[in-house]
């Protein structure tokens, strides 16, 4: 079943959500504030959609820039930033079995529904 993990509050993550809902397919709404994900889980979504770690960051939000910027972190430690801060997760990210993407923009998502 496809998955987003979506933010009502972000304007790309509502507008992700509207395609979703206008494909007329079956999906799952993840709030993934709400329901944090494992690393595991989190681990599984950047294999999915191929990138390195850093480019799921947030880089503009504030905790980032204040406690994680410009300092030497492995994947692993930006994985765990990003557990430990899930605010810090780019968004909307649409999970279509053994692929994902991060709907920036939302009409990217089209290309995996």
């Amino acid at each position: 079943m496809i998955q987003i993990l979506h933010n009502p509050r972000c304007g790309k993550s509502r507008e992700g959500l509207a395609l979703l809902e206008a494909s007329g397919k079956e999906f799952e709404i993840i709030k993934y504030l709400e329901n944090h994900p494992s690393k595991k889980e989190l681990k599984e979504i950047i294999k999915k959609i191929g990138i390195k770690p850093l480019k799921l960051v947030r880089q503009n939000e504030t905790i980032w820039k204040e406690e994680f910027k410009n300092k030497p972190l492995s994947d692993d430690e930006i994985i765990d930033a990003m557990i430990q801060h899930p605010i810090l997760i780019e968004r909307p990210i649409v999970i279509n079995g053994n692929k994902a993407i991060i709907g920036r923009p939302p009409t990217a998502i089209t290309t995996i529904i």
